[in-house]
């Protein structure tokens, strides 16, 4: 049987970057996997090469877990990489390229977790359905929106789901602590329009769209949301002030981020909403006024502050420019405290005596999103031990993206604990 990190390398190797040719060869490389164990995978396709895989495993409950990833990556350019993105080499214990860490690395955990449990005639305490999606790095129409629409039957049963991201090790003094999400930020991801006046460039402006939109980009760049504490991310520091000794001053919480460093990466973007423009086009001459300039926003908004998060939009771009939304996601969260979240902790601390789990919410969005549409409460629980010099956060996305080899393997024994209720 293969090992973890050679899963991981194998997946590294097939280039599934979105956009792009698509995750064809890594779904077919995971359903032959998951067939020689003797599951029954079903694969499709929400387009040419946009391939899903979802496998059920019949458990001692059929209340099903479900256990979801994405095969999908972000581009990686090799000139600016250590070694090429897509060799999934392992070097000095770590296995690099892109995906490792987003979220490769936790497919694989995920595919030996199982063919172990396969290997050993192991059953899990509850059904598993396993899905391998596609998508999930752009909005998810051909992967988990897709599947549940389209293949709804497949999740039957689903009242909880793990994946991405959380799980992961944070070093705290003689602690190591392990936030675990219990939700995440919604998506509003806007494309803003303002119209004006053509003309010519050499004559005072009758009404320049472009200045009417980099005026409105320049109000929201630099508008200070204001904080908003949810109950799950006052919680967390609650938990932090305990871990540390040191109480978290909730009236400078950006101070507390940097002064708790690695520890304040798990809140800092998660006290208030945010909105960041991305992408800006106007004009097609030096010379010439153009009639239209269009701008791309990144806004992301906490659970319950959808609509204080759009009547501030609106207010901070004016009457003259327009939105639309390109992808607009609710904020789903989990229950917290709840069984569930003491059994995701107590698989990290049967495996890690110096473990402390805490509630965490993410910053970003993942696939939970589409399954919170049809009732599954999802939960970031993608377990690494790391080593504390890797910057776990700068991982996603980024240059030399790699994840320890004996992290995986950790994952690995918790996720299996945590299935086979061992």
């Amino acid at each position: 049987m293969k090992s973890v990190a050679e899963i991981c390398s194998d997946l590294i190797r097939f280039d599934t970057t979105n956009p792009g040719s698509g995750e064809r060869p890594a779904a077919e490389y995971t359903a032959t996997l998951l067939a020689d164990a003797g599951l029954e995978p079903v694969v499709f396709e929400a387009a040419p090469k946009r391939t899903t895989v979802v496998a059920r495993i019949a458990g001692d409950s059929p209340d099903a877990l479900l256990v979801h990833g994405h095969l999908d990556v972000v581009p990686a350019d090799p000139a600016e990489w250590r070694m090429h993105p897509f060799s999934g080499e392992i070097v000095d214990g770590c296995v690099y390229g892109r995906g490792a860490v987003d979220m490769k690395g936790s497919c694989a955990m995920t595919l030996a977790a199982v063919l172990g449990m396969a290997a050993r005639g192991e059953r899990p305490r509850r059904d598993l359905v396993l899905a391998f999606l596609a998508d999930e790095e752009a909005t998810g129409d051909h992967g988990s929106r897709h599947a549940v629409t389209e293949h709804r039957e497949l999740f039957d049963g689903v009242s909880e789901a793990i994946s991405e991201s959380g799980g992961f090790s944070v070093a705290s003094g003689g602690h190591r602590v392990y936030p675990i999400a219990v939700g995440e930020r919604g998506t509003a991801w806007m494309k803003l329009t303002a119209h004006g006046v053509a003309g010519h460039g050499s004559r005072p402006p009758v009404d320049n769209p472009v200045a009417t939109l980099v005026h409105a980009l320049s109000r929201v760049a630099s508008h200070r949301w204001p904080v908003r504490l949810t109950p799950s991310v006052a919680a967390l520091l609650k938990e932090l002030g305990e871990v540390t000794g040191r109480p978290v001053d909730l009236d400078r919480l950006d101070e507390e981020a940097a002064r708790l460093g690695p520890l304040g990466s798990l809140f800092k973007s998660q006290i208030r909403n945010s909105a960041n423009p991305t992408m800006l086009d106007a004009g097609y001459k030096v010379n010439v006024v153009p009639s239209t300039a269009e701008a791309h926003v990144d806004g992301r908004y906490l659970p319950g502050l959808r609509e204080e998060f759009l009547e501030t939009i609106d207010e901070l771009l004016g009457a003259k420019v327009t939105r639309e939304f390109v992808n607009l996601e609710d904020a789903p969260d989990a229950p917290y405290p709840s069984a569930f979240f003491d059994e995701l902790a107590g698989a990290l601390t049967a495996e890690d005596p110096l473990a402390r789990p805490v509630p965490y919410v993410m910053a970003g969005g993942t696939d939970a999103k589409s399954f919170a549409r049809i009732g599954i409460k999802g939960y970031g629980f993608a377990p690494l031990m790391l080593r504390p010099d890797l910057d776990y956060f700068g991982m996603f996305h980024g240059k030399d993206e790699r994840v320890p080899v004996e992290g995986l393997e950790f994952g690995v024994r918790v996720l299996t604990r945590l299935l086979t209720n061992d």
